[in-house]
C-alpha cells in the first residue's frame, strides 16, 4: 500500500484531527520518543492535534501529511513562528510515520517535501531533534542534515527510559535552492 505524495494542510478539519490522533498514538505504541509518555489518551492526542490546528490556522505552523488506503499515515510539521532575530528559521517537529507505513521511503519523501515547504516560506536554516541513533536520526542523517552534538539523558522513552538526544541542522542557503531575499 503506497502512501500520496505529502502535502501541506492549510486548514485542519476534525476528521483529519482523528487520523492525526490515531498515528500519534500508534507512533507512541511502537515506542517513538516524540513528547508524550505511555499511556497515551485519545483525548490528550486529541487536544495536542487541536492545538497544532489552530497553529496551522494563524501561519505559526506548516502541517504536512501523506495518506494511504487507511487514512493519514504520516506528517511532519515546520514552527515558522521564530523570535524577531531569527526569521529565516524554523523548527522541523514531529515527523511521525505508521508503523504500517515505514520502511517504504515516505519519511524521507515527508523530509524533501518538508524543505521544499520551507523554502516557499523564505526559511533557509532548518533545525531538528532526533533520538540518538535511532532510526530517524539515521534517516536525517542519510539525507544530510548536519550532527550538532548529543545531549545524554535528555528525554524519556514512551515507557519512561532516559534517552540520549542529537540536534541537526540542514542549511538551504548552502543547498543553493532558496529564492527569496532572506537567502541573500
Amino acid at each position: 500500500m503506497t502512501a500520496s505524495h505529502p502535502h501541506r494542510l492549510h486548514t485542519v478539519t476534525r476528521e483529519q484531527i482523528e487520523q492525526l490522533a490515531d498515528l500519534l498514538i500508534d507512533c507512541v505504541e511502537g515506542g517513538a520518543s516524540v513528547s508524550f509518555m505511555l499511556p497515551l489518551s485519545r483525548e490528550r492526542a486529541i487536544a495536542f492535534w487541536d492545538q497544532v490546528a489552530r497553529g496551522v490556522a494563524a501561519n505559526h505552523r506548516a502541517l504536512l501529511i501523506a495518506e494511504d488506503a487507511h487514512g493519514i499515515c504520516g506528517t511532519v510539521q515546520l514552527i515558522l513562528d521564530q523570535p524577531d532575530n531569527q526569521p529565516h528559521r524554523a523548527d522541523l517537529a514531529k515527523m511521525l510515520v505508521h508503523r504500517r507505513a515505514r520502511r517504504q521511503g515516505l519519511g524521507a519523501a515527508l523530509m524533501r517535501a518538508a524543505e521544499q515547504v520551507a523554502r516557499e516560506c523564505g526559511k533557509t536554516l532548518l533545525v531538528l531533534d532526533a533520538v540518538t541513533d535511532g532510526d530517524a536520526a539515521r534517516l536525517y542523517e542519510r539525507l544530510g542534515w548536519v550532527r550538532v552534538g548529543v545531549i545524554p539523558r535528555y528525554a524519556l522513552m514512551p515507557r519512561g527510559e532516559p534517552c540520549a538526544t542529537t540536534y541537526y541542522y540542514r542549511d538551504l542557503a548552502a543547498d543553493g535552492a532558496v529564492g527569496d531575499e532572506h537567502a541573500r
